[in-house]
């Protein structure tokens, strides 16, 4: 509908300040939509791959709509040290992308644009490179392509800064270091993050909280905030655009 250097229609209140917008993320599987929202919504979107991988977190796994009913999706790990960087760690010798390309279009097969989102599943899963960070980062790239986001990608470990700060730290750091006036963070970052400190080193603070998004699905009750997948299988273009551009509230 790969990534560009500008956004479109940044949304609601967002493009009132001067200078460049930046959210920074770790990289997820096929996440729900409100992170698609955070990268439409900002300038430049700095992808973590030199930050501690989160055993049990969402970075390689998420889910799914099964015969009505939430189900989980991931890509299997090699077995490694839980010590290590997103970027170190790799995807198992034994992890079969046709089957999981197969138990998706299997759940979905009926949904109204499966046609228009399978392509989209065969080329990430069928990625070539076996290193989670790199895998990841083509699906985001890929994904956002197909959503019409044209948000600039940066590579975390790419900027210079010191980068064994941590947290709030080496957040502050990587917005220096790319110009940024804004720092755009997700909901949660409200328990961990104070405007004030933010201000006292030149940048604007502000937090996007999805709105309820509810759409018609193949099951009784609806199952909210699932996959990306779900949304693209049962919405037109059109519906996911406004969703993604005014979808959201800046705090």
């Amino acid at each position: 509908m790969e990534a560009a250097q500008t956004v479109a229609d940044a949304g609601p209140d967002i493009g009132s300040g001067l200078g460049l917008r930046v959210a920074i993320m770790q990289p997820y599987f096929f996440p729900y939509i409100g992170y698609f929202q955070l990268i439409n919504a900002v300038d430049l979107f700095i992808v973590y791959d030199n930050i501690k991988y989160t055993k049990k977190g969402w970075i390689n796994r998420n889910r799914f709509l099964q015969n009505g009913q939430d189900c989980m999706f991931s890509l299997p790990l090699k077995s490694d040290s839980d010590m290590l960087d997103i970027v170190e760690r790799e995807l198992a010798a034994d992890f079969n992308p046709r089957k999981l390309l197969q138990q998706l279009s299997g759940a979905y097969r009926r949904a109204p644009y499966f046609a228009q989102t399978l392509p989209l599943l065969e080329a990430v899963l069928l990625h070539d490179d076996k290193n989670l960070f790199r895998f990841l980062e083509h699906a985001l790239r890929k994904t956002c392509a197909h959503l019409g986001i044209a948000t600039e990608f940066r590579v975390s470990s790419t900027i210079p800064i010191a980068h064994e700060l941590k947290g709030k730290h080496k957040v502050m750091a990587l917005c220096q270091a790319v110009g940024a006036h804004t720092y755009v963070n997700a909901i949660g970052g409200m328990d961990l993050y104070e405007p004030q400190e933010f201000r006292q080193h030149g940048l604007e603070l502000k937090f996007i909280r999805s709105k309820p998004f509810e759409y018609a699905q193949a099951g009784a009750d609806f199952v909210p905030w699932l996959s990306i997948i779900d949304v693209m299988m049962f919405n037109p273009p059109e519906i996911i655009q406004s969703t993604l551009d005014q979808g959201f509230d800046l705090i």
